[in-house]
């Protein structure tokens, strides 16, 4: 660890800025020269636009962060004072962390078009966020945003294969592949995604400097499975004050219980009355699913609840038992190759809380999770659950809500129309 002198000034100083300022993704080198180029017209707009900046009074160039240099080794090119650059980090690191800087990075150099005195350093922290240092006057750091446009997309598509592939061919973000499945963990399974299955998706993208940078909201979708529609809206609920999602009928799309408790591979044994025991060979009923997935996957809570029971017992080796806060619920996570920290008999547990982990304890042939719902103490096919919604809309404001989400609906509905139109404008003036 350096030691920090007093005796010398200079020393002190630089001894300080490698402690603050070094990028730690490679060696310290000082005989870096900044490679400085004009801007060009476009992306000088970009930043007179954001900044406010003019032509008139500053020079604008740019360079970029190369491999193995800090902050500190970026000032001293520009003949910053080893006192200023250790007020910058000492003083302005609650707004900014100028460690934080990473090779590839823009940055942009301001001069005084009278004098070609150094002004103002500009670095593109993000996509949205600029650090803006100054020393023209007085030593300054802040943080600019840049404006986010917010543009809305509708899309549609078949499933051939999966979710995932069918939004990769529709130019679709992965990220926008998990808000769906997310939003549909409730009602639809999609580990059993069917060819032919379908979605109508309206939904917010983001822009800024007119680049696209992420998906925002979904506003509205239609996912067609196994032939039937399941709508998705979302509402500002006027009695809970916040924006969710509701079916056509005005129910939440967040159910008491989720559809799985786990990442699966495939279902290795179904619900059933008599089914003939893989280890005892004998007929007996099976009042779970078994989810087969490897040793180690994650296990949810389904719903909150309490854990009832968490140990061994017998041939359902670790077990836990959870009973749920909604209605007179039990759920079984049994084989279980350890529970999670925390978990024990008196605990209350959230909607997709882990609370163990898949194994092969107990009769069991291989690391799967068995699964079971009971209500009102009788075993129920957790596949063919018909469970409530949390908070649906109430009564005596269903028909507001259907009256508010009419237009989207139909918009919803119309998408195929619209795509096609725009696919047959399209054609027309390629053909011109």
């Amino acid at each position: 660890m350096i030691m920090l002198k007093k005796k010398l000034q200079k020393f002190f100083f630089n001894c300080c800025l490698v402690i603050l300022f070094s990028n730690c993704n490679s060696p310290k080198t000082y005989d870096n020269v900044i490679e400085e180029k004009q801007l060009d017209k476009q992306e000088y707009k970009s930043y007179k636009k954001i900044q406010g900046f003019s032509l008139e009074k500053f020079q604008i160039d740019s360079s970029k962060v190369k491999s193995g240099e800090s902050f500190s080794e970026i000032l001293q090119h520009l003949n910053v004072s080893y006192e200023k650059i250790h007020k910058i980090g000492e003083e302005f690191k609650s707004i900014y962390d100028i460690r934080r800087i990473y090779p590839g990075d823009k940055y942009y150099i301001l001069r005084t078009k009278d004098s070609s005195y150094f002004s103002k350093l500009i670095y593109q922290h993000s996509l949205t966020e600029n650090v803006v240092m100054s020393f023209l006057d007085s030593l300054n750091v802040e943080l600019i945003n840049k404006p986010i446009e917010i543009r809305i997309h509708k899309k549609a598509g078949t499933i051939n294969s999966s979710l995932w592939q069918s939004f990769i061919e529709n130019n679709l973000t992965p990220a926008l592949v998990s808000k769906v499945a997310n939003l549909y963990s409730w009602t639809i399974d999609f580990f059993d995604i069917q060819k032919n299955d379908n979605y109508k998706i309206i939904y917010e993208a983001k822009y800024v400097d007119n680049k696209f940078i992420g998906v925002g909201n979904i506003k509205a979708i239609l996912f067609n499975h196994k032939g039937k529609d399941f709508y998705a809206f979302r509402y500002l609920s006027q009695s809970k004050k916040v924006e969710s999602y509701y079916n056509e009928d005005g129910e939440s799309m967040q159910r008491a219980l989720l559809s799985a408790p786990l990442e699966y591979v495939r279902i290795s044994s179904k619900f059933s009355h008599s089914r003939l025991h893989p280890i005892k060979k004998i007929y007996r009923p099976h009042y779970g699913v078994d989810y087969a997935a490897p040793s180690g996957t994650d296990v949810v809570s389904t719903g909150d609840g309490k854990v009832i029971f968490a140990a061994r017992s017998g041939g359902a080796g670790n077990m836990i038992k959870i009973k749920h806060a909604f209605g007179n619920i039990e759920t079984k996570y049994l084989h279980l190759l350890k529970f999670e920290k925390g978990i024990k008999v008196g605990k209350f547990v959230e909607q997709g809380q882990k609370i163990g982990e898949v194994g092969s304890t107990g009769l069991s042939t291989g690391p799967h999770l068995d699964y079971r719902v009971y209500i009102n103490g009788k075993p129920q096919n957790p596949l063919k659950l018909n469970v409530p919604s949390k908070d649906p809309i109430p009564k005596s404001l269903k028909s507001k809500y259907q009256l508010d989400i009419t237009d989207i609906k139909k918009s919803l509905d119309s998408i195929n129309q619209v795509l096609e139109i725009k696919s047959l404008v399209q054609n027309a003036s390629q053909s011109d």
